[in-house]
């Protein structure tokens, strides 16, 4: 199933706009048609492309056709027609004229036609109405698979199913203990390499059946595979019955790959205005169909892995039928940025935990998770992820992600070292006469105060930190007041040192 909002914001992308609002956004679209002067009944589609139809002649359309959406790709219209379609409860689509009308068939046929589902509603109609005629060619319960191991869709007919199959399908993806064992089997080696089904034995010992498993590909791309439970290698016949699905299924993914590539596109750029701060955040977030009164902006980098790892998280983080994700992504040079509607930082967390999951275990994978933010503020919350991001990158430990809400601190002090860096810190002050003075004469004075400041003037504390006497640190205090005016009974000063020994 395909809803009227979905269609309505992808076509955005392309510089559409809506001539009349929908009386319902969530309207279902199953069908489209191209407008045939020479056939009435090509109005009765769900989505009618006006090819031809000038805006002369769009009212006439508009009286007669029974479709929800009629795309014209005209800049205007009459006030007079857009008022009559209004009232007959027909959606009009403006496309600009600069777009053929082959990109915009290309754009609505995808969505609306690979986007259908079945009655049970589980997926695009002709992958899994194929599973279903391969279950009856084959004669045995069917899979079709990415080539990640994620189900794309499997046949009404399950009812031998071991537990392996249904861990797979109820996981809606093969289970890492079972791709472990196919792997020691040699079956993804073999996927990889060629196109002839091959039989795998059962995989548990008390299981009845095993799998017939072929190459779903393009030229030499390996898009996925199906899967067959069978008790033994197939007959010739129904052998030959996987291949041939196995070629269409290619054309299925291909079609489907073109249409999530476009969807892509188009959300990266509106993510990337919204988080470049060039867009109107509500009107873009409603194109998102994103709707919460608070997000968190997660940026995501993979480094020392392979070299495609950001684009393979870039991939997972936009995977999901329609509307079904929870966020919306962009790739921007080798980071993934995600808005995320969620308040609280701990679903974000568990969001990137399950995202980079899968990654090479040798990679380095950052996650910076920015502060809550409304709307107009979803530019603060970017920065915020990158910095959080940095932080990462500089921390030796294992932590899954950095929070802004908890490294503000250490996020602070990094802004004021790079100001220090950029010659924006005092050349002259007390700190930098210490630290000249230690340099030149091997004395503590800086760690010394360091200790103090950071105690409280406790002297007792900060002597136990630096493993003195509490009379050596009075003595030192005493020296460096000497040198230079320290004024520690003054809070402002007493900062300022805490600050300037910070960076």
């Amino acid at each position: 199933m395909v809803k009227l909002d979905r269609l309505i914001n992808v076509l955005g992308g392309f510089g559409a706009r809506l001539g009349t609002a929908p009386r319902d956004r969530s309207v279902e679209l199953r069908s489209v048609a191209v407008h045939d002067p020479a056939d009435p009944a090509t109005g009765e589609e769900d989505v009618l492309l006006a090819v031809g139809v000038d805006a002369d002649a769009a009212a006439g359309l508009l009286a007669r056709t029974r479709a929800a959406v009629v795309v014209f790709r005209c800049p205007e219209l009459d006030g007079a027609v857009l008022a009559a379609a209004r009232e007959r409860g027909v959606t009009v689509v403006l496309v600009d004229p600069a777009v053929s009308w082959g990109q915009v068939a290309g754009v609505v046929y995808g969505l609306v036609l690979e986007g259908r589902e079945t009655e049970a509603g589980r997926g695009p109609t002709d992958l899994f109405a194929l599973a279903d005629a391969l279950a009856d060619s084959v004669g045995g319960p069917v899979t079709i698979e990415d080539h990640r191991s994620c189900v794309l869709a499997y046949s009404s007919r399950q009812h031998s199913a071991d537990r392996a199959r249904l861990a797979t399908i109820l996981g809606r993806r093969v289970p890492p203990e079972i791709r472990r064992m196919l792997a020691e089997r040699g079956v993804f080696r073999h996927l990889r390499t060629s196109d002839a089904p091959i039989f795998v034995a059962p995989l548990e010992k008390d299981a009845e059946h095993g799998r017939v498993v072929v190459a779903v590909r393009a030229g030499k791309e390996l898009l996925g595979s199906i899967w067959v439970e069978s008790e033994s290698p197939l007959a010739p016949p129904r052998e030959a019955a996987l291949v041939a699905g196995a070629r269409t299924a290619a054309l299925h993914l291909l079609r489907t790959r073109a249409s999530a590539d476009l969807e892509r596109q188009v959300e990266s750029d509106l993510v990337i205005g919204l988080l470049e701060g060039h867009a109107d955040p509500a009107a873009v977030l409603s194109r998102l169909g994103l709707r919460s009164r608070r997000y968190r902006v997660v940026a995501v980098q993979v480094r020392a892995g392979p070299e495609a790892a950001p684009l393979l998280v870039f991939e997972r983080a936009t995977t999901g039928f329609g509307w079904s994700r929870p966020g919306r992504s962009a790739l921007f040079a080798n980071t993934v940025y995600t808005i995320l509607p969620h308040e609280d930082a701990e679903p974000a967390c568990a969001w990137a935990r399950a995202l980079v999951r899968d990654i090479d275990s040798d990679a380095a994978v950052l996650v910076g998770v920015g502060g809550a933010a409304e709307p107009a503020q979803l530019v603060d919350s970017r920065r915020e992820a990158d910095e959080s991001l940095a932080v990462h990158a500089t921390r030796g430990d294992r932590a899954p992600a950095v929070v802004y809400d908890d490294a503000w601190h250490e996020i602070l002090l990094r802004r004021l070292r790079g100001a220090a860096a950029a010659g924006r810190a005092p050349d002259r002050g007390p700190v930098v006469e210490l630290r000249r003075h230690d340099h030149e004469h091997g004395t503590s004075y800086v760690a010394t105060l360091r200790a103090w400041l950071e105690c409280q003037g406790d002297l007792a504390a900060a002597a136990a930190r630096l493993g003195v006497h509490p009379n050596t640190v009075r003595y030192r205090m005493r020296k460096m007041a000497e040198l230079t005016p320290l004024r520690l009974d003054d809070p402002d000063v007493r900062l300022a040192m805490i600050i300037a020994l910070a960076v």
